[in-house]
């Protein structure tokens, strides 16, 4: 468990990181967009790392319909298909995913393995070796917020729901619990629906020739979040267990309440000397 409040603890974890420079790709999860990670890129930036935010499909300004988007790949065609899949031969990244981003770290893990990724890093993040296949990995990744969220049905009340919104009553305390309030506003103005049938067809296959297990894999717990609990962290983390875990006292957004301790853990796990 990392202690917080710790100051010379995350200045030596910062010059461990420091060692080598890495290209960071940080992706957000679901009803967030890029500019989540404002406050982790500038602080990785300034320790002379490279920094990628991504907009999946429908979030952030990215211009495409939640409502129209059925499949998990068209979801993450911007980080498999516009970034990761164009990045020279001889490059690799950091892969760092929130929340339901980590099903787009799996998802880039399945597709292009340790030949693209060195490190992926799930901060508060669903953890699912293939992704929903079974009832199991839906208890596990997925959040309950039955009550929390508004359905929409885009081809119609007699179909199915094509995405979803987060009721504006319930974001503060729900994913910034122990955020700034400039944050929870910032997010209240930005938050966009969310393409629940994407999400839930993300189920993943091996490439050709790609060993999922090759691709090393940190797990950041976070103790006070009120989307992805404790124990779905813990059980997914048991079920697929990473290399390292890392634990903030935070709620479901350590981008927005403890920036500098997560990217003093991203430091430390990215170092070349650990977790390798």
């Amino acid at each position: 468990m990392v202690d917080v409040g710790d100051d010379h603890k995350h200045e030596e974890e910062e010059d461990v990181g420091r060692r080598r420079t890495h290209h960071f790709v940080l992706v957000h999860g679901v009803g967030h967009g890029a500019w989540c990670w404002y406050k982790v890129r500038t602080l990785l930036q300034a320790a002379g790392h490279s920094v990628t935010c991504v907009d999946l499909s429908s979030a952030g300004i990215d211009a495409s319909d939640a409502n129209a988007l059925s499949s998990f790949d068209a979801y993450d065609q911007p980080l498999i298909t516009h970034l990761l899949s164009t990045l020279p031969a001889d490059q690799k990244v950091v892969l760092v995913g929130h929340s339901a981003g980590g099903l787009s770290l799996t998802h880039a893990i399945h597709a292009l393995g340790a030949a693209k990724v060195s490190l992926a890093v799930f901060v508060c993040a669903t953890m699912l070796r293939s992704g929903f296949w079974t009832p199991q990995d839906t208890q596990d990744g997925a959040p309950d917020l039955d009550q929390e969220v508004e359905l929409v049905f885009g081809e119609g009340p007699e179909n199915a729901p094509t995405s979803v919104r987060f009721k504006p009553e319930f974001q503060r305390q729900l994913f910034y619990n122990e955020s700034p309030e400039e944050d929870a506003v910032l997010a209240s103005m930005l938050l966009k629906p969310v393409p629940v049938r994407a999400l839930q067809s993300a189920r993943f296959d091996n490439g050709e020739g790609i060993d999922v297990d090759a691709v090393s894999r940190v797990y950041v717990k976070t103790t006070k979040d009120r989307v992805l609990t404790l124990e779905q962290q813990e059980n997914m983390i048991k079920r697929w267990p990473p290399c390292e875990v890392m634990t903030l006292e935070t709620d479901h957004s350590p981008f927005f309440s403890a920036p500098n301790h997560l990217v003093s853990l991203l430091l430390k796990a990215s170092s070349s000397d650990y977790c390798h």
